[in-house]
């Protein structure tokens, strides 16, 4: 197998799901056999906006013949990565590089996990919500718009409400009576809003 392990292992993070890895090539007579090219093996260490320690799944992508460098792309927004590299001939693999640690910046979130209108009254409406499953950052607010529908479904002005990122649920008030509305809501990071949930709800006729 390969003697020893390429050299200068450098990073380039591109973007929140995608990095450049670059290497020096190692000496030919060190490959002991026909260079079949190089694996690199990376790994996700933590989420940075959750703390959950979860089972390592190490993935690994080869780039054929002398290639030195190789795009690793899928990676998980706002996370800790780590990754080594190893040259292979026909034989196997040669040692690994020491361990390089790089960080994904954040990208925007999932959408909240669900939306519930609740409570209607004549003039109010009481929506509940959870986070998303993927915060991919720290969330910093949700936006919700909402806007009326009338019987023959033309949408009526539309109203934006930005709410901070800790809260969970609102009530509404002011609506019009016996009124069909259409809401519209997303969480936010520092990056921008993600995809959004939908959902209708009607205020009563009367009491």
């Amino acid at each position: 197998v390969p003697m020893v392990a390429p050299g200068n292992v450098q990073v380039h993070v591109i973007n929140s799901t995608l990095a450049k890895v670059h290497w020096d090539p190692v000496p030919l007579k060190t490959v002991r056999g026909h260079l079949q090219g190089y694996k690199v093996y990376y790994w996700k260490v933590q989420s940075l906006s959750r703390r959950s320690r979860r089972h390592i799944e190490k993935k690994i992508l080869t780039f054929r013949g002398n290639k030195t460098f190789g795009m690793l792309p899928g990676l998980e927004p706002y996370s800790s990565y780590k990754l080594n590299v190893r040259v292979v001939n026909g034989k196997g693999e040669g040692p690994a590089s020491p361990d390089k640690v790089f960080r994904t910046p954040e990208g925007v979130p999932s959408s909240p996990s669900f939306l519930k209108i609740t409570n209607p009254t004549l003039d109010s409406l009481t929506l509940e919500w959870g986070s998303p499953t993927h915060p991919n950052g720290v969330l910093i607010s949700y936006i919700l718009k909402f806007q009326p529908i009338n019987n023959t479904h033309e949408l009526g002005p539309l109203v934006e409400i930005r709410i901070p990122a800790n809260e969970s649920s609102l009530i509404l008030k002011n609506l019009n009576y016996s009124t069909r509305y259409k809401f519209y809501f997303t969480a936010q990071t520092s990056v921008g809003s993600g995809s959004q949930i939908t959902e209708e709800a009607v205020t009563i006729m009367d009491e």
